[in-house]
């Protein structure tokens, strides 16, 4: 029975992310409640909200999942802990719930729902992160798509904030205006981008944030100029935070091997 538990595990994951891949397809082709994920954020007008292209990055996260699972097939049979599949468990699947949970709320605009959903995402990848990472086995291509993955989840939480917000008719502000609270966002992205980069000695979960706040930066500058500074300076902040990261694993693997 030990010896069929990875099998089992990786057929989970496997169905698993089929799944998130129909139902993030199926939301936007169909599309659910008769509007795509776009329309409905182009809607609430989060200043949070990067460029559209920005959102693409769905495209790598998926594809480097995919090559995650079939690479996970190809060396299960010689060392399934390699993959993080028997560290992770049964968390990959809890993730493509909550991950289909998000769409079908957010297009049916439950939007305080998705909050507490996007919570449990966020909390579901640091878990997957921290399996991953703890395994001892698991290698670098493990860890990528899931510090992509938990990067991304990092800015839509902070971003699913302003849609509840907004969803509540607080779209010029409360107390403060919304260019306040947007820019108080961008701040405390910075700060947690370089904080976990640092605690995680990740490199690539910060890059998400960079690549986000130019987005930002691209949809602000016309309209908020001030939230467009802020993105920018903050883009080059966690840059820098990243590849100071970089320096520092690239000298603890030269003394490693030295």
């Amino acid at each position: 029975m030990k010896k069929l538990k990875p099998v089992i595990l990786l057929i989970i994951n496997s169905v698993s992310l089929a799944a998130i891949l129909i139902m993030n397809t199926l939301a936007n082709v169909l599309p659910l409640n008769g509007q795509t994920t776009g329309e409905i954020s182009d809607n609430l007008n989060v200043l949070f909200t990067p460029a559209g292209y920005v959102f693409s990055i769905w495209s790598v996260i998926y594809a480097l999942l995919t090559v995650w699972v079939v690479r996970s097939w190809i060396v299960s049979g010689r060392s399934p802990d390699k993959t993080g599949v028997t560290a992770i468990k049964y968390a990959f699947a809890v993730n493509a719930v909550l991950n289909a949970s998000w769409i079908v709320l957010f297009h049916y605009e439950f939007f305080l729902l998705t909050f507490a959903v996007m919570t449990g995402l966020l909390v579901n990848l640091i878990v997957i992160y921290r399996r991953i990472q703890y395994s001892g086995e698991a290698d670098t291509f493990t860890l990528l798509p899931f510090s992509i993955y938990l990067g991304w989840i990092s800015v839509a939480f902070i971003l699913n904030i302003g849609v509840v917000f907004n969803s509540f008719n607080f779209e010029q502000g409360l107390f403060l205006a919304a260019e306040t609270w947007t820019a108080a966002a961008l701040l405390a992205g910075v700060l947690l981008a370089v904080l976990l980069s640092f605690l995680m000695q990740d490199a690539v979960y910060p890059l998400v944030f960079v690549w986000a706040y130019i987005g930002i930066f691209a949809e602000r500058s016309a309209t908020e100029p001030m939230l467009a500074f802020i993105a920018s300076a903050g883009a080059i902040v966690i840059a820098a935070g990243a590849i100071s990261q970089l320096l520092k694993q690239k000298r603890f693997l030269q003394k490693k091997t030295g």
